[in-house]
């Protein structure tokens, strides 16, 4: 399939990017449990790159004043490439969805640290209320007004989707489907687009059918078009996916992770550093998590492997 091409090409170019770019940033690796000289903490944003360079930079001086050592925080497009950096320890850390987390500790590259907490969504409207939640759905969006009114009506269409380590913009959605009936990878035309916000934007200007993302991404390319938040409508909605993640690579010692945790904690708790953390992810706290947290993606994951055979 085309996206299976695509995703090949774009993780050996993420590979290779993040060789170059992270080579002059080595300090922070080393053997055994050491701490880093400096921190090298790296996000893929559920929006289009250059949307959030800008914004980088005060989350870097804040996790700077916290933990009192250099600080270099970046954004990337692809997970595979933070994967790839992180298991070769050129970075450190970094904001992780629950899929690509689940891969990186069955490989050995990473840990978790902490799950991020964001405020509900009232369904189907989209409009966001003040409930702190550790877990969201999926969902899958349609133009207003579209030939399809139901999961039944997506055979034949075209999908936008994100990286197949996505679980809200890829695996949720499709394995839901297959359990009802119809399998996407086969029966649909599949397409990626980075950001769930381009996606959604994609639906509204007609380019793709629909879009698997998180509920709710519209508010975010509302910013662009308000009208979008009328324009595009869900027609189903997952089962809960637990929340982002912030992991850690192996070889951290115990003290360092515990203040790195410390130090997102404490920028949640204040006015400014709740600016900084939904600016870069919509974030809006922190909890500590487990390991077993993500069973469930666990299970989930297992289901597409089978289906992909």
């Amino acid at each position: 399939m085309k996206i299976k091409k695509l995703f090949v090409g774009l993780v050996a170019l993420s590979a290779a990017v993040m060789a170059t770019a992270c080579s002059s940033n080595s300090s922070s690796s080393g053997k055994g449990n050491s701490d880093p000289k400096e921190l090298n903490f790296e996000f893929v944003p559920s929006v289009q790159v250059n949307k959030v360079d800008s914004k980088t930079k005060p989350l870097q001086e804040a996790l700077q004043k916290e933990l009192g050592i250099p600080v270099h925080v970046t954004a990337t497009t692809n997970y595979d490439g933070l994967l790839t950096a992180m298991q070769s320890k050129k970075v450190d850390a970094g904001f992780m969805p629950p899929d690509a987390y689940v891969l990186a500790h069955k490989k050995g590259i990473a840990d978790v640290l902490l799950q991020a907490e964001r405020y509900g969504y009232d369904e189907p409207s989209g409009v966001q209320n003040k409930t702190l939640m550790h877990a969201y759905r999926a969902g899958i969006y349609v133009k207003k007004g579209s030939q399809i009114k139901s999961w039944k009506d997506l055979k034949g269409k075209k999908i936008a989707v994100q990286a197949p380590t996505s679980s809200s913009g890829y695996v949720f959605p499709i394995v839901e489907l297959y359990q009802k009936g119809l399998n996407a990878l086969k029966d649909c035309k599949l397409t990626q687009i980075n950001g769930a916000d381009q996606a959604i934007i994609s639906v509204a200007n007609g380019d793709v059918d629909a879009a698997f993302t998180f509920a709710d991404a519209r508010p975010i390319a509302a910013k662009d078009d308000p009208k979008i938040m009328k324009e595009v409508v869900p027609i189903y909605f997952t089962k809960w996916i637990p929340n982002d993640t912030i992991s850690v690579r192996k070889g951290l010692s115990k003290s360092f992770k515990k203040k790195l945790a410390t130090a997102f904690k404490k920028m949640a708790k204040t006015k400014k550093g709740q600016e900084i953390i939904e600016n870069i992810d919509q974030h809006y706290g922190y909890v500590d998590a487990k390991d077993s947290d993500f069973n469930t993606i666990r299970q989930y994951q297992k289901e597409l492997n089978a289906i992909q055979k």
